[in-house]
């Protein structure tokens, strides 16, 4: 049940308007999700920070539980790279894939000289190793969904986590109920971020520089309740939340 299908004429114009107003003043709804991953991440107290009267912090309790060894995130589907910046003041090892050739070139041309990073063209269920968190942010959609939760898992550490932000097809009663509000939040929210008509092209990873390429798109086939029976299934314990803006969200744990 997606509201843009629905037939009733008032409904369309007031779709079509809402179109006009998003593509006058985009926002990047995978950019606004940031916050919520840096908050969930296993990382170290990135380095630089302060506190008030400029006092730099101690190491916290989550810095202490941390295992001595350099500490490796891997994020799928990173894109530019926009939160490989910031996963970088958290982590030792940073590596960002994306099996898209133009994305993954942009992502490694942006930290050619940070040691820290590395980017690859790669797709998933090529990665091996062990990290201490995996990120995918509107990429699991692009994935089949249990066999790419089910390597995620296996490529955590003991007490690492995986943390998704995903995009899920709408379809029932209240999947609509969320959308509804989405729909009309997204072009105020669009305002408040860029009062000004924005004249060039945004998509959902940022800012696209003239001739530079625009991120791969795909509707998502599974449903939000398809997705939370495949989590728990797959990752006893994974948390799956609905978010407005058309995103859910999935945390896991791996046992220690």
């Amino acid at each position: 049940m997606d509201i843009r299908t629905v037939g009733n004429p008032i409904v369309q114009a007031g779709g079509r308007w809402l179109r006009r107003v998003n593509d006058r003043h985009p926002w990047s709804h995978n950019d606004h999700f940031h916050g919520w991953v840096l908050r969930r991440l296993p990382g170290r107290t990135a380095p630089g920070l302060t506190l008030a009267g400029g006092r730099r912090p101690g190491r916290t309790p989550r810095d202490r539980s941390l295992p001595a060894r350099p500490l490796r995130v891997l994020d799928v589907g990173c894109g530019r790279g926009l939160l490989l910046s910031r996963l970088r003041g958290r982590f030792d090892e940073v590596l960002g894939i994306d099996a898209d050739a133009a994305m993954a070139t942009v992502a490694a041309e942006r930290f050619a000289d940070d040691p820290s990073v590395t980017v690859r063209r790669a797709r998933f269920e090529e990665i091996d190793g062990t990290f201490d968190a995996v990120t995918m942010i509107a990429v699991l959609h692009h994935l089949p969904l249990e066999p790419a939760l089910r390597h995620a898992g296996e490529l955590l550490a003991p007490g690492g986590r995986l943390l998704v932000v995903g995009l899920a097809r709408a379809d029932s009663l209240t999947d609509l109920a969320w959308d509804l509000p989405s729909s009309l939040l997204n072009p105020l929210v669009g305002l408040m971020k860029h009062p000004q008509p924005v004249r060039a092209p945004v998509d959902d990873g940022g800012p696209v520089a003239s001739g530079g390429p625009v991120m791969p798109v795909r509707d998502p086939a599974e449903s939000f309740s398809e997705i939370s029976r495949t989590a728990g299934a797959v990752l006893p314990g994974a948390r799956v939340r609905r978010r407005l803006f058309f995103r859910y969200t999935l945390e896991w744990t791996r046992p220690r």
